[in-house]
């Protein structure tokens, strides 16, 4: 059995705004980094052995955070990046509602049926998110990994393995610094059970 412990990166001050980072860099801010130094005291008995993070600054910071209290390595991970935006990155949600009613109303209420301008398919998001922890279940069998990443690769991951409607990663609320344990059968345990 191996246990994946999701964790969205701490508070940004786009988050507080109302800003799409998508792929944007923005670091995290002063609350932010409190709640990664918290979340370290959460996870102080979690027995994780390693942090896999996004290189995007807000989740390196987090994922940094809680390497260096917590005594593990952590490793980037390109794969487990946010969504691109597109044309949305860096723009306040109010904006993009008025330069684009039809396709942001359709993002809300059909996520899986539009692209952002110039952005990611969510179908792309899930196949690099699912690829990467395919890779990394393989290489760290019988652990206990942490994923320091983003909203819409946490959802995509909770829809894969907690059997899910996948139109909830538009509406599920993980907030700043959310995180949760999901244990993952082991291909051996599945043949077990079987005989």
């Amino acid at each position: 059995m191996t246990t994946i412990v999701l964790i969205r990166h701490g508070e940004t001050d786009w988050n507080i705004e109302g800003r799409y980072q998508g792929q944007a860099d923005p670091p995290l801010n002063s609350r932010g980094v409190l709640q990664a130094q918290q979340l370290a005291v959460e996870l102080r008995n979690s027995d994780l052995q390693i942090i896999y993070t996004s290189p995007l600054q807000r989740a390196k910071q987090t994922a940094q955070i809680l390497s260096d209290e917590l005594g593990i390595p952590e490793m980037d991970e390109p794969r487990l990046m946010e969504i691109h935006q597109g044309d949305w990155q860096t723009r306040l949600r109010t904006e993009i509602e008025t330069l684009y009613p039809e396709i942001f109303k359709n993002w809300e209420t059909n996520p899986w049926q539009i692209t952002p301008p110039g952005g990611e398919h969510l179908s792309e998001v899930q196949t690099r998110v699912t690829a990467a922890i395919d890779d990394i279940l393989r290489r760290d069998t019988h652990q206990k990994f942490g994923l320091v990443t983003h909203r819409i690769p946490i959802a995509l991951i909770k829809v894969r393995y907690q059997d899910l409607d996948p139109d909830i990663v538009r509406s599920i609320h993980l907030p700043n610094t959310y995180w949760e344990e999901i244990a993952i059968p082991s291909p051996e345990d599945s043949v077990s059970k079987t005989k």
